[in-house]
């Protein structure tokens, strides 16, 4: 039952994370924007929506540690083992240091936070691009087909955000970084999602193949 609990954190720490988006469109619609605006600028320095997407963030970041313990408590396959040390990276990054480093408002004078904030993020991106290749082998031909796509998805949206993001960081319009950004991370949600009911005893929906050490 724990083993269950603890895998059924996977999906749903995706739904918090866009309920956090939600929540602010819906609570604050004059300080939000899913076109124009960055996830992070939720969480900025003074932000308005911080005190809501903050802590549903906490709770976003706690599930996903979760899951990771779920999943390597619940897997031989060293492949999927590796997954799970890199699901736990991307949430202990953002339980232990995300806090302390929030971006500064759009147009403020470039700080420090701001460029910790940039290595967190990149350090979280690559734990996601680890995580997705190392668990695509581990199942069937159509969980490799999907997670290559999923990859194709995180590069392209992820090049694109990055580009708008130079013009966040520069103080200049971004009039697509919210669509480009919110591609790239629901890609990232929608796979871990898909990963967790995977994994799930006896009814997931893409059988794990046995890697050759637990053949053994």
């Amino acid at each position: 039952m724990l083993r269950k609990l603890l895998l059924a954190c996977g999906a749903l720490s995706s739904l918090v994370y866009i309920g956090a988006d939600l929540a602010a469109a819906f609570l604050y619609p004059d300080h939000h924007s899913f076109v124009a605006q960055a996830v992070s600028e939720l969480t900025a320095v003074g932000a308005p929506t911080r005190a809501v997407v903050g802590p549903m963030f906490l709770v976003y970041n706690l599930l996903v540690v979760a899951f990771a313990v779920g999943l390597w408590t619940s897997v031989r396959d060293d492949r999927l083992r590796v997954t799970a040390a890199f699901v736990g990276g991307i949430g202990f990054i953002g339980l232990v240091a995300a806090p302390f480093a929030d971006m500064n408002p759009r147009g403020s004078a470039f700080a420090f936070n701001d460029m910790l904030h940039i290595a967190l993020t990149t350090a979280i991106v690559l734990c996601i691009f680890g995580g997705v290749m190392f668990a695509a082998a581990a199942f069937g031909r159509r969980f490799f087909a999907y997670s290559v796509m999923t990859l194709l998805a995180l590069a392209v949206f992820g090049v694109l955000a990055g580009m708008q993001g130079v013009q966040l960081a520069s103080g200049q319009a971004t009039p697509w970084l919210g669509v480009l950004e919110r591609f790239h991370i629901g890609a990232y949600l929608l796979w871990m999602a898909v990963l967790a009911l995977s994994v799930w005893p006896d009814h997931g929906p893409f059988p794990a193949k046995r890697s050759r050490r637990a053949r053994d």
